[in-house]
């Protein structure tokens, strides 16, 4: 089974075959979202790796925060979906850090 994906639109899709893989992740446009609060900045992306590492769903998605009372927050997720409600959950976390 294929670890690697690539995205169809905004669907995750198997990519068994390195080659095609890397020439997609080299150009592809792999951001979800990105906000800066402050100095504070909060990023979602598409890893094209699964990091569940086998254990549950493949985890392709990563949200992280850099700087502020969270700096260093990170949460995984499986869809397009969950990632856009993981980096509002982010931001709110980041907000609410900055009082």
């Amino acid at each position: 089974m294929s670890d690697k994906y690539i995205l169809d639109g905004k669907t995750p899709a198997r990519e068994p075959d390195l080659l095609k893989w890397g020439t997609w992740f080299e150009s592809a446009n792999r951001q979800v979202a990105e906000d800066m609060i402050g100095d504070v900045h909060i990023s979602t992306v598409f890893l094209g790796l699964d990091h569940s590492f086998g254990r549950g769903p493949p985890l392709l998605f990563e949200t992280m925060i850099f700087g502020g009372a969270h700096d260093g927050y990170q949460e995984r997720c499986s869809t397009w979906e969950q990632a856009e409600a993981m980096h509002a959950e982010a931001v709110a976390k980041a907000r609410s850090g900055l009082s």
